[in-house]
């Protein structure tokens, strides 16, 4: 049984760390060898997974959205 509680917290993950953990996880259900109740936690995760890397992602995004229009000149 995959026993999900064993792996480090997602909030804790670098975007990278979260990548490359969903990429096996979804390699994993790709498979369709694992029981159902691991397939649900897996799904689960992976779920927790993809979000954390769209809020990683998006935070990003917003700060390079500031530090352009910071450079940017005023056209008063």
């Amino acid at each position: 049984m995959t026993d999900t509680n064993d792996f480090p917290e997602v909030s804790s993950l670098a975007y990278e760390q979260a990548r490359d953990e969903l990429v096996a996880i979804v390699r994993q259900l790709e498979g369709g060898q694992a029981p159902l109740e691991d397939t649900l936690a897996l799904w689960e995760r992976g779920e927790a997974l993809a979000l954390r890397c769209r809020t990683i992602l998006s935070e990003a995004q917003d700060r390079l959205e500031r530090a352009t229009a910071a450079e940017a000149p005023s056209h008063d």
